[in-house]
């Protein structure tokens, strides 16, 4: 799961390395239809998002039993490594409000937004402040563009091999946190640097810290939910609720504040501290906790009276589902 997420999340980084140029193209259609360059850069980037989301309605299936491009053995061979996954019920689930319960009354829930509001804070403000240090180094219109390829290059880079990395070890907790301590050095530099190269530098370290916690953490909350449905409401909750921090990230990198930006950075080096690290080291020790009380038999209760279908309804909460660490 951690590749598949790291490949899928690693998107947001390259779209970070060529957005800025697909603009600046896009910008020349100034005057194009009475409208300006920047009208044209919401039309027709909104435009293929929704084109997109569209097609995705008919090529994206539920469930493997529905794939129609898998035949009979791929369909049974997909469903065998979900259940090896601890997914077991990856045949079918019909949508029921009692999953939605089951989400909100979860902590894991409410510890993985906090979690995850520590990654989008950061990944938000890149876009906000790197352009103006390579600005500051010099370079100007296509050459400034060029300079931020490498930074989000290395990110996406380095997200795929934690994702491998998590994977192999099954620790995701552990590399998160030092991916975490990772962007903390980085955002404590940017905070203390007067030199830009020094700042330049200092991106590439945050965004070797950052990026790859984005698909670490949903695979992490992902490994750790069981059932389709609530596992989706759950990510939901946990990436909507991140993404709202774009907000906190637009209002505290005022152009009153360039070219440093200490309070901005300063804000994100909180968040990066109290939500991404903190809440992680949080995440694996009350999950080594329930781990250890599992083990121990402490749970075993919650079975009494249940039978099969009962118990798998029971999800993540089944006194034999070990959390992933």
């Amino acid at each position: 799961m951690g590749v598949r997420a790291a490949i899928f999340f690693s998107a947001a980084a390259v779209s970070g390395s060529f957005g800025g140029l697909l603009a600046a193209a896009i910008s020349k259609m100034d005057g194009i239809g009475g409208l300006n360059g920047w009208a044209w850069i919401f039309i027709l980037e909104g435009l293929m998002t929704t084109l997109i989301g569209l097609v995705s309605y008919f090529v994206l299936v539920d469930f493997p039993d529905e794939a129609q491009f898998l035949s009979e053995d791929e369909r049974l061979r997909v469903l065998r490594r979900l259940r090896n996954d601890k997914q077991a019920s990856a045949d079918h689930e019909k949508f029921q409000l009692k999953y939605v319960r089951q989400s909100l009354v979860d902590w894991k829930t409410y510890v993985g937004m906090f979690i995850f509001m520590g990654t989008t804070g950061a990944v938000y403000a890149f876009s906000l402040f790197l352009p103006t240090i390579i600005l500051n180094l010099g370079y100007q219109s296509t050459e400034a563009q060029l300079l931020t390829v490498p930074v989000y290059a290395v990110a996406c880079i380095f997200t795929i091999f934690v994702g491998y990395l998590a994977d192999r070890v099954r620790q995701r907790g552990i590399l998160n946190m030092i991916c975490a301590s990772i962007a903390v050095g980085g955002y404590a530099i940017l905070i203390g640097s007067k030199n830009y190269k020094l700042s330049y530098a200092a991106t590439y370290l945050a965004a070797m810290g950052v990026y790859p916690c984005v698909a670490n953490t949903i695979s992490w909350i992902s490994n750790n939910t069981e059932g389709v449905y609530k596992r989706g409401f759950v990510l939901g909750l946990v990436i909507g609720w991140g993404n709202i921090n774009g907000v906190m990230s637009s209002n505290v990198y005022q152009g009153r504040d360039s070219p440093w930006y200490r309070t901005g950075h300063t804000v994100i080096f909180a968040y990066l501290v109290a939500c991404l690290l903190g809440g992680s080291i949080l995440n694996y020790v009350l999950l080594r906790l329930e781990n250890a009380q599992r083990r121990r038999g402490a749970q075993d209760y919650k079975l009494e009276g249940l039978d099969g279908q009962a118990i798998i309804d029971l999800g993540d909460q089944r006194p034999d589902f070990v959390y992933t660490l």
